[in-house]
């Protein structure tokens, strides 16, 4: 077969979703021609309903994934694309897609050491064939690009990162690859990226060019950045994640280019415990968030350090500044600034430092008062002045708007996770089919806890549903998509669904939710639940067989008795929302003893090492034998973690129990009345086999109630059916009659009516599932401690 060369496909898609542009390589890759197209709307291309690929776009920048198209000849091709929202200089803005078809293998790996090279090092890397195409890239550009290699591999700079600095980049790597020596561009590639470019050309044996490594210095290492002017403010200032760092970055931005030394102290810190101080109405009470001097200066060393509590009296410097809410200037001559710096602990660092000036800053940010910042300033220089009192508002400004911002992400994701922590299980239903384990990690991005959950749901006849899911997004808003969703599979679940079905159903659900959420905010990310991905699997311990369906989301992995780790073959099937596509359930068959390992996609998502690696790891933790399966959760988060994850991770795992033949009875009944007696007597014989004599009269009772409904509103076959698991006795009677049975209110003279009645009040549960063909009615009841 001829070796087809690698080209790209691109479109582009106007704000109303009409195609306006369509390349060779797209008519290459779809059959369409540009004039066949051009004019229509994109989504008359895509093999499923439009929705949601538009709203997978609104609000965005740039997208990257995986679509369903339709080829000319009908076939249907899920396509790998990345899509970039562009505004031209007059503010239009449209999108351009594009995509790298090829039918290169994976690039070959090279030495261990090479490898781990290229993939842990700290600068952002990539290597770009002869044909100015991406071959490889690290970690850290894939991290600051937000992009997956996969998702970069075979496209030009240009259509990875468009615009002009890729264009001079790629302009220089031509130069690189042309001259065979290294090139330099000015251009910055993104905002996490540094300058320049450096494009070195890598050659083989024979100094033949044959590739070109794109590096990058780390922003901080930015000549520009290290060279601002002095009337350029610090940029870095307010920009950390925690209120710690956000006050850190004051000092590091002000000591030493506007004082010796400094500190933050901070009101109503959310520290709390046995070192709490009730202040007089004489005191400020604060607690200290920063503390940073001149390299050389003591002032660490001396008094209150970070994390203490600061206690300032009325009178202090601190004090009076947070009561005016203004900044102050003080010489520390002053005899009142001499005596707090002399006798208050918190001022100790003032001494240290010499300070001869000093400057009390309010940190203020949304009409709240959030602390004071301090600066003190050497004998050895000027006192401050006008124009250190306006940089040193302006650079307290930014960190008090940084700490404002901290707080109120804490407070949001505190929020987010009790409101997730109340919504998933607090504690595992009883049930005897499977031994369970679970684990839950939230995010430890600042984008906030995600909306991963799982659930071990009992069902009739002995069987229990396991689910895992995952919802697009960060935030409460994801908490409370996944809230919604988990209620719905519960409910779904309850009434006996196949998981294909309860997926499909979950589908329509999902579609609903984000039409009427959409309506509200178009510009939503998640809106309604589209994009979660789910897995939803039933084992039935009776037969040892395991049902699951897939939407999107990773296939569960077994460990058979004997060790061996695979997964199972579930089709995968679309993420929810998309509408229109079917879901598919497998059934496989699982000897007793066998372990299911049921996760989300965060698992994988770890810094340190590529999928494959990962999936290598975890199957090594989930092949060792382990005491218990929280033993088993544990290995599996500690081979694959080494720090907290970027994204939720929810990881149940189940080890499988069989019922076997002694405790379960069945008997094929004929269709005529007098078998009613006959059903009794099955079910006294068998109770006083299992030794449950007791439970014979509430049970006959129940069954004969059960079989006359089959025999008088059914049709045949009919089934009796007896489970005895642990502390738990299950009748079923099945019958060929997809009506589902209904408990009415009799009237007084009314000869019958009362059965299904009779039923609900001696059984603890009671329901109806429906198969292919038919439906069974059963009835549960608990068995008394002997």
């Amino acid at each position: 077969m001829e070796r087809q060369s690698t080209y790209t496909a691109t479109a582009t898609i106007d704000e109303q979703g009409i195609l306006t542009g369509w390349s060779e390589g797209a008519r290459r890759l779809l059959g369409y021609d540009s004039s066949a197209v051009v004019g229509r709307p994109a989504t008359a291309l895509l093999a499923a309903e439009g929705t949601a690929a538009r709203r997978a776009l609104t609000g965005r920048s740039r997208w990257n994934g995986t679509v369903p198209l339709r080829r000319q000849d009908g076939t249907l091709l899920e396509l790998g694309i990345l899509a970039h929202r562009r505004t031209s200089r007059t503010g239009g803005t449209d999108w351009l897609l594009v995509s790298a078809v090829t039918a290169r293998a994976q690039p070959p790996r090279g030495e261990p050491l090479e490898e781990w090279t290229f993939l842990q090092s700290p600068f952002p890397l990539a290597i770009f064939g002869a044909d100015l195409r991406l071959v490889r890239a690290n970690r850290r550009l894939e991290h600051a690009l937000a992009l997956p290699e996969a998702a970069m591999r075979g496209l030009s700079l240009t259509h990875i990162v468009p615009g002009a600095a890729s264009e001079e980049a790629e302009r220089s790597m031509r130069r690189a690859l042309d001259s065979g020596r290294p090139q330099e561009a000015a251009a910055r590639l993104g905002a996490d990226l540094g300058r320049p470019v450096v494009l070195s050309p890598l050659k083989d044996a024979d100094g033949t060019v044959r590739a070109v490594c794109l590096s990058l210095p780390q922003p901080a290492e930015d000549t520009a950045a290290r060279q601002r002017p002095a009337d350029e403010p610090g940029s870095r200032v307010g920009t950390a994640a925690d209120q710690a760092r956000a006050a850190q970055e004051l000092g590091e931005v002000t000591v030493p280019r506007l004082a010796d030394a400094m500190t933050v102290d901070l009101l109503d810190s959310p520290r709390t415990g046995t070192d709490a101080v009730r202040p007089r109405p004489d005191q400020v009470v604060l607690r200290r968030a920063a503390l940073r001097a001149v390299p050389g200066g003591d002032a660490r060393g001396h008094g209150t350090g970070i994390g203490e509590v600061v206690v300032c009296p009325a009178d202090s410097p601190p004090a009076r500044c947070l009561a005016g809410s203004r900044p102050l200037l003080y010489d520390t001559a002053d005899p009142a600034v001499a005596e707090w710096a002399e006798l208050d602990p918190g001022a100790a660092w003032l001494r240290a430092a010499e300070a001869r000036s000093l400057l009390a800053v309010p940190l203020s940010a949304q009409g709240c008062t959030l602390g004071v910042a301090l600066f003190g300033r050497h004998r050895g220089r000027e006192p401050f002045g006008p124009e250190d009192l306006r940089l040193a508002e302006e650079f307290s400004a930014k960190a008090a708007a940084g700490i404002e911002q901290a707080r109120a992400d804490s407070r949001a994701r505190t929020t987010t996770m009790a409101l997730q922590r109340s919504l998933l299980p607090h504690t595992l239903p009883e049930q005897a089919a499977l031994e369970v384990a679970t684990r839950y990690l939230p995010a430890a991005s600042r984008a906030g806890v995600g909306g991963d959950w799982f659930d071990v749901i009992p069902l009739s006849g002995a069987r229990v549903a396991l689910v895992v899911g995952d919802v697009v997004g960060h935030g409460i808003r994801a908490s409370a998509t996944m809230g919604r969703l988990r209620t719905a599979v519960r409910t779904l679940a309850d009434v006996d669904l196949p998981a294909d079905e309860l997926l499909t159903h979950l589908d329509d659900l999902v579609l609903r939710l984000a039409a009427d959420e959409g309506s509200a905010d178009p510009a939503a990310e998640t809106a309604g639940g589209i994009g979660t991905t789910c897995l939803y699997a039933v084992y039935d311990p009776v037969s040892g067989r395991c049902t699951a369906a897939r939407a999107g989301h990773p296939p569960p992995a077994v460990v058979t008795p004997d060790g061996t780790v695979r997964f199972l073959d579930v089709p995968a099937g679309p993420p929810l929302g998309l509408g229109g596509l079917p879901f598919e359930a497998v059934e496989t068959e699982l000897p007793e003893g066998s372990m299911l390992a049921l996760y989300t996609d965060g698992l994988f998502e770890a810094r340190e090492h590529d999928i494959d690696e990962a999936l290598d790891k975890m199957f090594a933790a989930l092949s060792r034998p382990a005491t218990s399966l929280d033993a088993v959760c544990d290995r599996v988060l500690t081979e694959l973690l080494s720090h907290r994850p970027d994204d939720d991770i929810a990881l149940l795992v189940a080890r499988t129990r069989v019922l076997h033949e002694d405790r379960v009875a069945s008997w094929e009944l004929d269709n005529d009345p007098t078998v009613v007696a006959l059903a009794r007597r099955h079910v006294e014989r068998q109770l006083a086999a299992w030794d449950l004599a007791e439970a014979a009269f509430t049970t006959e009772l129940m069954v004969s109630e059960l079989v006359t409904n089959a025999l008088r509103y059914g049709r045949p076959p009919i089934r009796l059916r007896l489970l005895h698991q642990g502390a738990t006795l299950l009748c079923e009677v099945y019958d060929a009659s997809g009506t589902t049975p209904h408990m009415r209110r009799a009237r007084i003279f009314d000869e019958g009516g009362r059965g299904l009645l009779l039923v609900a009040q001696l059984a603890e549960r009671w329901g109806t599932r429906h198969d292919r063909v038919g439906k069974t009615v059963w009835a549960e009841q608990s068995l008394a401690a002997p």
